[in-house]
């Protein structure tokens, strides 16, 4: 059987040598480096079952990796080791997905401890046969994308509720449905309650239901959709949404799952599971008195974060074959080609929308190009063209001398802003800049330390005219 493999991460070249006896007195095969590029390259290159990083090194922050590190093919477990802990490092490196963060100097003990309980964690995981996982058409493998889904194929095993966030199009109800049809509770109703459109004046009467006459207009007594859910789920989207004085009733029919339908005489239950869905950020809404503390725990016992379609560029081109085969059957056709530049320009664009806005660009494209055998970039909606060539130009020199100018810290001074998307433009050229020095130009070690597709980085390195 093959030693497990831990990789040090840490530009103290005595303390690595130091931790590396530690990890091989453990039973373990220790790899060193001293940089966090040369770190990623050997991640990428061996199957790494743990890795002990600093923070402080000489060419990034290892906290900002720790994404890039469980997203090699190995998957390896993160362990913090720092001499600059602090309280806000630890909560970013845990929500990161760290095993552990310990502070510096550390004692052997406290090395050691968390190093055998994370490999003894790994040898139980591939122990256990993995699930079989329906997508109900959830298109893509990237490792952000893949991230999201092992979170969402934990919380169908189980009955807590769940809240999934993510910008609005990035596929939250898709999301849902999928979590619902792999949990036991897939054969029985998956009740939608969009909580933007529910009219204030009727909210309480749509979700709990009511008696005949009651109010006026309630000419029968109508079933609420929280006992339409009753044995299966029910998804209550846009959930920041729900006025205040809803928030405090339903709280009490999450706690008991029991209620009262207006114009009864005796409570109701119904055995539901709850999923909620929200684009805003509901922390940010407790602390400004929109939505109350104690519900938002109640909803919180899984959180799964969808990405936005700009953080997994690499699922764009599987997304548009998979909507060019379902479009091809809606419009009767039997192929379609598509050129490489028509797949460059759809990557290269920053899509707002997400994948709703692909889908529906992709809809356009059927419509205009119905009768062609091949897509091109000119099949693409106006106002993507627009943008694509908008960027593939260099800034005037005046436009470029403000922005080089321009300080983030005047951000609360009032003053006028440039446009955000000019910002992140110059940010992305500094970057790219900064990434080439310190691979030299190496585009294999560039995409390793970047996180970025070979396909992405050149399209990247092409918008901004940079030389590599």
């Amino acid at each position: 059987m093959d030693k497990p493999v831990v990789l040090i991460i840490d530009d103290d070249e005595m303390l690595c040598g130091t931790v590396a006896k530690i990890v091989e007195r453990a039973g373990c095969r220790a790899l060193c480096a001293f940089t966090l590029a040369d770190g990623l390259a050997q991640a990428f290159a061996n199957p790494v079952d743990v890795v002990l990083l600093d923070v402080n090194l000489p060419d990034g922050d290892g906290l900002q990796a720790i994404p890039r590190l469980r997203n090699v093919e190995s998957a390896p477990e993160i362990i913090i080791v720092t001499g600059y802990g602090s309280r806000d490092g630890a909560e970013l490196a845990i929500r990161n997905g760290a095993w552990d963060y310990i502070g510096k100097p550390a004692s052997i003990q406290n090395i050691t401890l968390p190093l055998r309980r994370a490999l003894q964690y790994r040898q139980e995981k591939k122990a256990v046969k993995p699930l079989m996982f329906n997508r109900e058409g959830i298109v893509g493998n990237s490792p952000q994308l893949k991230t999201a889904l092992e979170r969402l194929a934990q919380a169908a095993c189980s009955e807590a509720s769940v809240i999934i966030q993510g910008e609005t199009g990035t596929g939250k109800e898709l999301f849902a449905r999928a979590l619902h049809a792999n949990s036991n509770r897939a054969d029985r109703r998956f009740v939608v309650v969009d909580c933007s459109a529910l009219p204030e004046t009727l909210v309480e009467s749509i979700l709990f239901g009511h008696q005949k006459g009651t109010f006026t207009g309630a000419d029968r007594a109508r079933e609420g959709l929280i006992k339409q859910a009753d044995g299966g789920t029910l998804f209550l989207d846009e959930i920041g949404e729900l006025p205040l004085a809803v928030q405090k009733t339903f709280l009490r029919v999450l706690q008991d799952h029991r209620f009262r339908p207006i114009g009864a005489k005796h409570e109701v239950e119904s055995n539901f599971r709850l999923v909620t869905a929200s684009n805003r950020d509901l922390k940010q809404m407790v602390l400004r008195g929109d939505f109350r503390e104690d519900l938002l725990f109640r909803l919180s016992g899984f959180i799964i974060h969808i990405p936005p379609l700009r953080e997994r560029a690499d699922d764009i081109a599987e997304l548009v074959y998979h909507y060019v085969g379902k479009l091809s059957k809606v419009y009767g056709i039997h192929g379609k080609g598509l050129s490489p530049d028509f797949i460059d320009s759809l990557v290269a664009y920053h899509w707002p929308g997400n994948v709703r806005e692909l889908g529906n660009a992709m809809e356009q494209v059927f419509a205009v190009a119905r009768h062609e055998s091949t897509l091109y970039p000119k099949h693409l909606p106006v106002h993507i063209r627009v943008e694509l060539t908008k960027a593939s130009l260099p800034m005037s020199a005046g436009a470029e001398r403000e922005q080089q100018e321009f300080d983030p810290s005047e951000f609360a001074a009032g003053d006028e802003l440039p446009p955000l998307r000019d910002y992140r433009d110059r940010m992305d050229r500094k970057y790219l800049r900064k990434l080439l020095q310190l691979t030299a130009g190496n585009k294999t070690k560039a995409c390793q330390l970047s996180g970025l597709s070979r396909s992405r980085l050149f399209e990247l390195l092409k918008k901004h005219k940079i030389e590599p």
